[in-house]
This record gives structure tokens, C-alpha cells and sequence, in this order.
């Protein structure tokens, strides 16, 4: 499995992106896939999840600005986030479960600990 993500870069307050992770080496049409962030020092934090029935989940700090979606014939995931605060400069990376079994629990699945692919991230920088 690998996981490219791209679209980071910066950015101004209050502005929009769209981050991107192309999905290779994932023949399953059942997934559980996620974004996550982190910044220097800190631990690695759940932004927003989502499986293969479309439910998703995310955190407290972008719900409201943010959408999760997945583009099944690109096989990509993507992450739309608008209204971009100085609090969102973090690297940004994508995450795949690869042994998930079809469970949904919306806060298990913003945990890292459920993810066993990851991408090599993205910066984004908020100024």
C-alpha cells in the first residue's frame, strides 16, 4: 500500500485547500481511511475520518469547516477545510487501516493507533 498525499503549501487566514492522498496497492473495495496532523513536539492528532459506507467523523477543531470524501475512480481521498485558522499549521497526513474488519466507532477510528499505512505527509502553514 502506498499513500501520496499533496496540496499542502501556504496559506492565508480564512482562506480554503484541498489536501489530496492517492491510494496505490488497495484492492478492497471495503476501507477505513483518515487525515491526520501533527506539529513538532506534539502528538499525532485525528482530523477526520472515513470508511467505505460514507460515514464519517472529525474533530472538534474543523468540524463545521472541513469535509472528508473519497474519490473511489481516482482512489483518492481528499480533504477540503475552509476558513483556515494559524492553529491549523501542522503536517498533514494521510492514514489507511488495513486490516479494518467494517466497525464503525467515531472516535476509535480518529485514533492512530487504528492506522497501519500512512503517507509521508504534507506541510501546511497557516500565516
Amino acid at each position: 500500500v502506498q499513500l501520496v498525499e499533496s496540496g499542502g503549501g501556504a496559506i492565508r487566514t480564512g482562506e480554503s485547500l484541498r489536501l489530496s492522498c492517492e491510494v496505490s496497492g488497495w484492492p478492497y473495495s471495503a476501507y477505513l481511511m483518515a487525515w491526520f496532523r501533527q506539529i513538532p513536539g506534539k502528538e499525532r492528532e485525528g482530523v477526520a475520518a472515513i470508511n467505505s459506507d460514507g460515514l464519517t467523523t472529525y474533530a472538534d477543531s474543523v468540524k463545521g469547516r472541513s469535509t472528508i470524501s473519497k474519490d473511489n475512480a481516482k482512489n483518492t481521498l481528499l480533504l477540503q477545510m475552509s476558513s483556515l485558522q494559524l492553529e491549523d499549521t501542522a503536517m498533514y497526513y494521510c492514514a489507511l487501516d488495513g486490516t479494518y474488519g467494517g466497525d464503525w466507532d467515531a472516535d476509535r477510528v480518529l485514533r492512530r493507533t487504528e492506522y497501519n499505512y500512512w503517507g509521508q505527509g504534507t506541510q501546511v502553514t497557516v500565516s
